[in-house]
């Protein structure tokens, strides 16, 4: 996935400008993106502040982290039990 030119405060701040009144069209010419990432952008960020999207990119990279270790742990027990010749256990039942 890549990431935003822009940063979350930037970001924010496009979408406080539109509450307060100015043109989503105006906001995004002058921002130099389309609508349609406008209102990615406020279906992910509009009710959040700065520290709530902060939190949100923390929260994300430590998910995609467990997540890469979840299944590198995976591929070891595959691979453990490919040089062991066992079979996978059904759901409930220990080896």
């Amino acid at each position: 996935m890549r990431n935003s030119k822009y940063s979350e405060e930037q970001t924010i701040g496009f979408l406080k400008q539109v509450e307060a009144g100015m043109p989503v069209k105006d906001v995004c010419r002058k921002g130099g993106f389309s609508d349609a990432t406008f209102y990615k952008w406020r279906a992910k960020y509009g009710a959040m502040d700065v520290p709530d999207a902060r939190r949100l990119r923390e929260l994300e990279g430590e998910n995609a982290k467990l997540k890469r270790l979840l299944a590198e742990a995976h591929l070891d027990v595959h691979a453990l039990r490919s040089v062991l010749g066992l079979k996978r256990q059904p759901h409930g039942h220990s080896a």
